[in-house]
């Protein structure tokens, strides 16, 4: 299996499965170890804590290729359906003939999450996935209603990344077209990344496009509904960092969002939250 210059197997062979670093892209050499002190023993290397669902070693709270919470012991629930712009088709979907009956719900495939052990995402105990544009999700509990995550290409925010430079920056070009998506904002946690088969992930928000983001993390950032029925976002540790209204949010920390707020990640992907109070 090709490994990334960052050291990580790959599924893919043009952008690194787990952390969307260029395969043939150079690694910045990491800065030598300041050699201890003589006669003094090395400090023993202690190995990173494993996922207990892929076995990933831990690197923060979420784990960055399956999406498990070591917080909470919660194993990732199912994405829920992205609402589109009207008129859109979902991507990847093909179009219905004039007068066909709109499909059912798909099942689910062999790489799904598993379903969350701790029997609150049973059947029957989940809220609905989405719902219609504008209106609260019944009996979620959890977050507030009304609140939505719209994705954009972003021509600003991608050249102040170019501008900033890196190893892949030289071959990422601006998407010529890219629509916006909406995705309603619901349950505990919504994770922000792009799906990946061979790992079975599939982040409540995903940006695998097209046009794919190649700065975006397979498990990028998390959207954590806070008691207050607000909203936090919280970075775990992605390979190109989080930047919330131009600044760059420090990993493992919650920021609290407010409508209007701007998170920016990848290379030009930009989420706006819209927030509205409950009726």
């Amino acid at each position: 299996m090709p490994t990334c210059p960052s050291g990580h197997d790959s599924a893919s062979t043009d952008f690194c499965d787990v952390c969307g670093m260029r395969m043939d892209g150079a690694a910045a050499a990491p800065a030598p170890a300041e050699a201890p002190a003589a006669g003094s023993p090395a400090p023993p290397v202690l190995p990173a804590e494993p996922c207990p669902q892929c076995g990933a070693g831990r690197t923060g709270q979420f784990c960055e290729v399956c999406g498990f919470d070591f917080a909470s012991g919660k194993a990732p629930r199912p994405a829920p359906a992205a609402a589109v712009a009207p008129g859109a088709a979902p991507a990847g979907a093909a179009a219905a003939a004039p007068g066909a009956a709109p499909a059912g719900p798909a099942a689910p495939g062999p790489d799904a999450p598993a379903p969350d052990p701790s029997g609150t995402d049973a059947p029957g105990s989940a809220a609905p996935a989405a719902a219609q544009e504008g209106g609260a999700v019944a009996g979620s509990g959890d977050g507030a209603a009304g609140w939505t995550a719209v994705a954009a290409a972003d021509r600003a925010y991608y050249d102040s990344v170019i501008a900033a430079g890196g190893p892949d920056a030289a071959s990422i070009e601006f998407p010529g077209y890219c629509p916006e998506r909406r995705f309603r904002l619901t349950g505990r946690e919504m994770r922000i990344g792009r799906r990946s088969v061979s790992r079975g992930l599939e982040p409540e928000i995903d940006l695998s496009g097209p046009p794919a983001d190649p700065g975006v993390s397979h498990l990028h950032a998390v959207l954590i509904a806070e008691r207050d029925g607000t909203w936090a976002v919280l970075d775990p540790g992605s390979a190109n960092g989080t930047v919330v209204n131009g600044g760059e949010i420090v990993a493992g920390v919650r920021v609290p969002l407010h409508d209007g707020d701007r998170i920016c990640v990848g290379a030009w992907t930009v989420l706006t939250i819209q927030a509205r109070p409950a009726d």
